[in-house]
């Protein structure tokens, strides 16, 4: 089972929702809170809300070449901005970051219908429609913000609508970040809310492509699509693993080790 193809409004109004959680996260943590550690390794709650400015300032620079045409930021235009954050205080570092995010949502949500139909951007290798620019931009912010949630509420999960959004186009992500193995396996996971069937096959590469009926692999998982969707981004450790069913030779344990997350 599959959705059909998400409307750049629904990519728009989850990308406000998740601006709206992060910055409601943040906003009353004192510089201590700030400074405790975040999910991510090595980070603090203040460090990941910086990458989220960070990345927010940069994406509107992307964002306005794919208006203009002209070429995208490099690491030459990027490098200062990351230096520049990295250099403010915990609590500059929030505020910063929820003024930044707010201005590139609010440049989504300004952008007339010919502008939302005609834009267009060359960057990563990918040519991508605003949609796709949004789902770029969802997938970090959402995830990130749950690295924030998570470490003040343990039993946090990623955004249900962004799950949705999401959920289809786990196969670019785990092409580009999945571990490959010397021994090739397939796992067949199932999810709920929503339900999809898909089998992940990892050898020389990574693949994430729809189960056809009465396709087999080496294991069986089934579990919710939250959890699946942070497994592919290698948030799915032990004590974040919601109930879930696995049979076969491989498995859950197998697929931790290919999603290590970055």
């Amino acid at each position: 089972m599959t959705s059909s193809q998400p409307a750049v409004q629904d990519w728009i109004n989850s990308l406000r929702a998740s601006h709206e959680r992060f910055a409601a996260l943040v906003k009353d943590l004192d510089a201590d809170s700030l400074n405790a550690p975040s999910y991510d390794t090595g980070w603090t709650i203040a460090q990941v809300a910086s990458h989220l400015g960070s990345g927010g300032e940069i994406s509107g620079l992307m964002f306005d070449a794919g208006l203009s045409g002209t070429d995208v930021p490099n690491g030459e235009v990027m490098q200062p901005i990351w230096a520049t954050w990295n250099a403010r205080s915990a609590v500059e570092q929030r505020d910063e970051a929820v003024a930044a995010d707010e201005q590139f949502v609010r440049r989504f949500e300004a952008l007339s219908e010919a502008e939302r139909e005609s834009y267009q951007l060359d960057v990563f290798g990918m040519h991508l429609d605003l949609a796709g620019l949004a789902r770029l931009r969802l997938a970090e912010h959402a995830v990130h913000t749950w690295d924030i949630a998570v470490a003040i509420e343990p039993t946090e999960t990623v955004a249900a609508d962004a799950v949705e959004l999401l959920l289809d186009g786990l196969g670019a992500t785990a092409a580009r970040s999945g571990k490959p193995s010397a021994e090739p396996f397939t796992v067949l996971i199932a999810t709920t809310d929503p339900e999809r069937s898909v089998v992940v096959s990892v050898g020389a590469a990574v693949a994430i492509e729809p189960a056809d009926p009465g396709t087999s692999g080496n294991g069986t998982l089934t579990l919710p699509a939250e959890a699946y969707l942070r497994l592919v981004y290698g948030r799915l450790d032990a004590d974040h693993t919601p109930p879930l069913t696995e049979s076969g030779t491989r498995g859950l344990a197998d697929l931790r080790a290919t999603f290590q997350g970055f």
